[in-house]
């Protein structure tokens, strides 16, 4: 009967001991709390550019386009950070953003012996909201998300010295813009936490944003020339990163 009881209060306080620490477990991904993850982020943009169409030559409308033309973005790599916060146990709104990335225009088709174009700097945040499987005091939680998302492009440079002398004659010049776009959020991922505040995760997410590039160039006797192009980039984003609760 001694044993019996002894071994009662051991399970009993046991028991306790393990209802408390899945509590404090489950307060870190709970409603009210936020998470902030930092990580690696790659960017693999799967699209391409449409042929160049000469719009216009000193102000005439030609509309001509340059048959066999094309482009295509590489993808790159910077540091991700992303900010969610628990509206529910299971609901959470992320704010997804990353350093500033390069990404650099490759020639395709009859611009390919071009090599590398231009370059520019995308800044493409997003806002996501995201829906995570299993309760609060589950180790491993997958999750879904759909939001949106703000790309403008920043120091958009036309940087190939022969295709602008090839473009516009000895002595020309050339800059582009990329127009700016919002654009719907997809997005997979899961967390594996590692105790009550530290996390790991993964994220997969895939944003369908076209932009428009204009190219203004301009020969050595001041005649304007200005082409454009539409610039498919439907990057597929994947981060890896270590998570902290609040």
């Amino acid at each position: 009967m001694t044993y019996y009881k002894r071994a009662t209060r051991t399970l009993g306080m046991a028991l306790c001991v393990g209802s408390a620490t899945l509590s404090q477990h489950a307060m870190a991904q709970s409603a009210g709390s936020t998470t902030l993850s930092v990580g690696w982020l790659h960017v693999a943009p799967q699209g391409n550019a449409t042929p160049l169409v000469v719009e216009s030559v000193g102000g005439v409308m030609v509309n001509k386009e340059m048959t066999g033309s094309g482009a295509h973005a590489t993808s790159t790599d910077t540091m991700g950070i992303t900010t969610e916060y628990y509206v529910t146990d299971n609901v959470g709104a992320a704010l997804l953003f990353g350093l500033p990335l390069k990404v650099n225009l490759v020639g395709d088709g009859t611009l390919q012996h071009y090599g590398t174009l231009g370059s520019t700097r995308p800044m493409p945040p997003a806002l996501v909201f995201r829906y995570h499987l299993f309760s609060a005091a589950a180790k491993f939680r997958p999750f879904i998300g759909l939001g949106v998302n703000y790309t403008w492009f920043t120091q958009v440079r036309a940087t190939n010295s022969q295709f602008i002398t090839d473009s516009f004659g000895p002595g020309g010049s050339a800059h582009a813009t990329l127009s700016s776009s919002w654009n719907p959020v997809f997005e997979v991922g899961a967390n594996y936490s590692l105790g009550k505040h530290w996390s790991v995760g993964a994220t997969l997410n895939y944003i369908p944003v076209k932009t428009k590039l204009t190219l203004y160039g301009q020969t050595a006797t001041g005649t304007q020339i200005v082409s454009k192009s539409t610039l498919r980039l439907y990057p597929l984003s994947a981060f890896l990163n270590v998570a902290y609760t609040f």
